[in-house]
């Protein structure tokens, strides 16, 4: 175990935790469910986002292999059938709208394993998950070719003229009926919506009107692959082209070794509406050079171009030495779609070199870290704050429009506050103005907690600002709400006095700061004052207001001070 992991580690991946089933199982819902569990023991490895060659069993092994130098990479080749032998699907017009693009392929004389199959499944699964974006981008469907007989057909349909028996039933339903049966799946109903409200619905069929698959929902029953299955017709609908060809790519790569002739997979001739055809997979090789220096510069090592090359190699880059020494050619195989620029080159380089490996070096230039004044300024307050007796919350920069508006008596228009565009809930549309209706909130989630509540909070509120580059402007707000049986005016008036002492500024009209009433809208009238320093309105402190209080569920009264300390940096 410990050897795998230290593997693991120099490969790039990190081995997350060693377990089984039913530690799994014992852990998430106690021992009394875990009994009958597998005791297998399982790797869970955490693979990087953009690795898709690692997400099954056999891609990580084989990278596991040529990394160890135990096995060459394996050449990856497409044979063409001859003319009219080969698969073809013709994409219709009426897909445009819905998802106009399909790729497809053919694995011919493939064995599979109970294992071999699971791990297949399992693929899709993954694929589906994480480049596929749940389905949104590209859906793979994978059929048993001998049940089925091409050309086949990618259009789009009416709800109702769509009737197939879908994956694992028993029945044939209309399109409108399976969206119906799948609304309460707890797997597949995360994917209707993709295509629910559209007009039209993607259907693929054979040459005698079979349906092969609806995507992205489910495949239809007739051509469901099992453990048997000799050879799998594979297609990816979508609506992003490069995506569904790396898909593609990704499985046939994956699973050819298990083909007759392993690594060998049979194109497809994709029709398109226009006429043009195209074949798919495309499996392409490509090649890049990069120049030894920049790799060593990059990573602070001193290898030679040909030492750099084996390093490369054994990150499933082909590579080795051309021209003048200096520049290393490298292949890209079809499995690495990650590989975009030089820089992902050089970062596999790292990675086989090994990160710890690479000598720590002091960087050139001296900086000496510092912490920025606002920030000393706030922690300095907090903690003299706590010891006046007050409590600090911590509440969402996000908040609705009513908490900052109409709870607060003001028009939106009047706050200037940041909309956000698209807000997951109504509990967040937009960027707070000020620290007070967070602060009743938290008050109205603990009125069980005993009288007086004092509580206080220093965080950065956020305006609209049509002078600054992002059209917006942070300042770091002060506030302090009283509660009690009483308004306490006196306690939050005695807060601000020790603020401003602790903040050094004398309470006088020249260099200092005073106070002068003044009318609020989440105020009592007459129970309002502004506060003045440093020549400018810094904030009001005061009463809040019955109405204020009612609208937050509250019950008793209220007082509030909320400043801007800015200014006092």
């Amino acid at each position: 175990d410990e050897e795998f992991n230290e593997l693991c580690f120099e490969f790039g991946l990190e081995l997350d935790e060693i377990t089984s089933e039913k530690d799994i199982i014992s852990k998430e819902k106690g021992e009394e469910k875990a009994k009958g569990a597998s005791d297998t023991i399982l790797y869970k490895i955490d693979v990087p986002a953009n690795r898709y060659d690692l997400l099954c069993l056999e891609g990580l092994v084989r990278g596991l292999q040529v990394f160890k130098e135990r096995i060459n990479l394996p050449r990856y080749e497409k044979i063409i059938p001859a003319l009219g032998e080969g698969q073809r699907l013709i994409i219709t017009e009426e897909t445009v709208r819905v998802r106009p693009h399909a790729v497809a392929a053919v694995l011919r004389n493939i064995t599979f394993t109970k294992e071999r199959y699971d791990s297949f499944i399992d693929l899709q699964e993954k694929l589906h998950q994480n480049i596929c974006r749940r389905r949104a981008l590209v859906a793979i469907g994978t059929h048993d070719l001998d049940t089925i007989s091409g050309p086949f057909t990618y259009t789009a349909k009416a709800p109702s003229s769509i009737k197939f028996k879908p994956l694992n039933q028993s029945q044939e339903y209309t399109a409108s009926q399976i969206m119906d049966l799948y609304r309460t799946d707890s797997h597949l109903r995360h994917y209707l919506h993709l295509i629910e409200n559209k007009p039209l619905y993607p259907v693929i069929y054979d040459s005698n009107g079979v349906v092969l698959s609806m995507p992205p929902i489910i495949n239809g029953d007739h051509t469901k692959i099992s453990v048997n299955t000799r050879n799998v017709f594979i297609e990816c609908t979508g609506t992003d082209i490069t995506k569904a060809k790396i898909v593609l790519d990704i499985i046939v790569t994956m699973f050819s070794e298990y083909c007759e002739k392993p690594f060998s997979v049979e194109t497809t001739e994709v029709v398109y509406p226009n006429g043009k055809t195209h074949i798919y997979p495309e499996l392409a090789y490509r090649k890049e050079k990069v120049k030894s220096e920049l790799i060593n510069k990059k990573i602070g090592i001193s290898e030679t171009p040909s030492s750099l090359a084996k390093l490369l190699t054994r990150m499933c880059l082909k590579s080795h030495v051309i021209g003048n020494g200096n520049n290393i050619e490298i292949e890209i195989p079809p499995t690495r779609a990650d590989i975009i620029h030089a820089c992902d080159i050089v970062e596999d380089a790292a990675i086989a070199y090994g990160y710890n490996n690479i000598q720590m070096t002091i960087p050139k230039t001296y900086t000496i870290a510092n912490q920025l004044p606002i920030n000393k300024l706030t922690e300095l307050l907090r903690l003299d704050l706590a010891a006046a007796g007050f409590t600090e919350a911590l509440t969402f920069a996000l908040c609705s429009q009513e908490d900052i508006a109409d709870k607060l008596g003001m028009d939106i228009s009047a706050t200037k506050a940041v909309r956000i565009a698209n807000p997951k809930t109504a509990e967040f549309q937009v960027a707070r103005t000020t620290l007070l209706p967070g602060l009743l909130k938290t008050i109205a989630a603990n009125r069980k907690m005993p009288l007086p509540l004092k509580l206080f909070e220093i965080s950065d509120i956020v305006v609209k600002d049509p002078n600054t580059d992002v059209g917006a402007r942070n300042y770091r707000h002060f506030c302090a709400v009283y509660y009690n049986k009483s308004p306490g005016f006196e306690i939050i008036h005695g807060l601000l006095d020790r603020v401003m002492q602790l903040l050094e500024v004398p309470p006088n009209e020249e260099n200092g700061y005073t106070i002068k009433a003044t009318e609020g809208s989440a105020f009592f009238p007459g129970r309002c004052a502004e506060i003045f320093a440093k020549g400018q309105s810094v904030g009001k402190l005061g009463v809040l207001h019955p109405d204020v209080i009612t609208k937050f569920e509250l019950t008793m009264p209220c007082s509030a001070l909320e400043i801007n300390i800015q200014p006092f940096v």
